[in-house]
């Protein structure tokens, strides 16, 4: 069986404690929860709670994590999830 290939991975940690970690992955096959054949998580947080993740776990497909919330993410490049998933976290950091 062949594994995922790493892609990406960036983590950083700001003044104030938080975190913000990414991860995609390119998977060795599709199938109907990830046609688009990758595999990724996205994290934002601190103090060991999440206000903005995105990933796309078996069961739950494209999806985000906003505060309370979670509902699904219309995936379309791997660009423009990064860049929703940034201004996500800047409007959560705005907030402070």
């Amino acid at each position: 069986m062949r594994k995922a290939l790493l892609l990406f991975e960036d983590k950083t940690r700001y003044p104030d404690g938080a975190v913000l970690e990414m991860r995609l992955w390119r998977l060795p096959e599709t199938d109907t929860e990830r046609a688009h054949g990758l595999k990724y998580s996205l994290y934002y947080g601190k103090d060991g709670k999440r206000p903005v993740g995105y990933d796309n776990e078996r069961g739950k497909g494209d999806h985000r994590h906003y505060g309370d919330r979670e509902g699904p993410y219309a995936f379309t490049t791997p660009e423009q999830l990064v860049a929703d998933f940034l201004a996500d976290v800047e409007r959560e950091r705005s907030k402070q």
